[in-house]
């Protein structure tokens, strides 16, 4: 599959979105709640319709999922995938730890994903069934070995986000591991991608908050799937594994 025109638009639009949310960060002077009680910023809603503006410009015929302003055309065999503040209670925290999430889907596969990270810099891009693909600021990067789950470095965003049952397979995983890591949303997948966690693990995510990380894992080297060991598509539930070893995954999905 050829996607270096959409690796183009990608970094557009990731480019755009930073536009936008650099001035407001550590400047905020108000914060919403949506209905499920998460936090919006004026920074999330102005990030997305930028980058909206350019895909009905360039890709109208493509289908749009974003966090903020919904979905269009899902019946499109190509759709966008669009978080544009991932993280935004780090973001409203004045932390640099968030991220633009940016995805390809193709016939409900994720294939193309950016992690952009307007403050420091960083952009993270991988593509799925090319590896090594996943390059940080057009350097490569890839994952790093690690032989068993006592050994893993192992980061979540918040324990309070796993329901009950997913909570005790959490701390099953979390007692067997080397150590436990919180917070870093998005920031934690491109960690492992760039080699420095081994395994993340969460539930509760939605589509915008998976999509573009399925291929810089991947295109690291590492696995991502659901709790079940089943590839992440359009429709997938949001429990996630994320493992740069296929060893780590393989025993975690066991004590899961």
């Amino acid at each position: 599959m050829r996607l270096e025109p959409d690796v183009i638009l990608a970094n557009r639009l990731a480019d755009a979105a930073g536009e936008v949310i650099r001035p407001y960060f550590r400047q905020l002077t108000s914060v919403e709640a949506k209905p499920d009680r998460s936090p919006v910023t004026a920074a999330d809603t102005a990030a997305e319709e930028v980058m909206r503006r350019i895909l009905k410009q360039d890709r109208p015929a493509d289908g749009v999922i974003g966090e903020e302003l919904g979905f269009e055309r899902l019946g499109a065999g190509r759709i966008w995938v669009l978080d544009p503040i991932d993280g935004t209670r780090a973001f409203i925290a004045g932390r640099p730890i968030f991220g633009t999430l940016i995805a390809l889907v193709v016939d409900g596969q994720p294939v193309l994903g950016v992690i952009d990270q307007p403050i420091s810099g960083e952009r993270w891009i991988g593509q799925i069934g090319s590896w090594p693909s996943t390059t940080l600021n057009g350097r490569r990067v890839q994952v790093r070995p690690c032989r068993a789950l006592a050994e893993a470095h192992l980061a979540t965003t918040s324990p309070m986000l796993f329901s009950r049952s997913g909570h005790a397979a959490f701390a099953r995983i979390a007692r067997a591991s080397r150590d436990t890591i919180l917070g870093g949303d998005c920031h934690n997948y491109a960690m492992l991608a760039s080699g420095q966690l081994d395994l993340v693990m969460e539930e509760g995510l939605k589509v915008h908050d998976w999509a573009a990380l399925v291929p810089v894992v991947a295109g690291a080297g590492g696995v991502m799937t659901d709790w079940r060991g089943q590839p992440l598509r359009l429709g997938a539930m949001g429990a996630v594994l994320a493992a740069g070893d296929a060893r780590v995954h393989a025993e975690a999905l066991e004590r899961i």
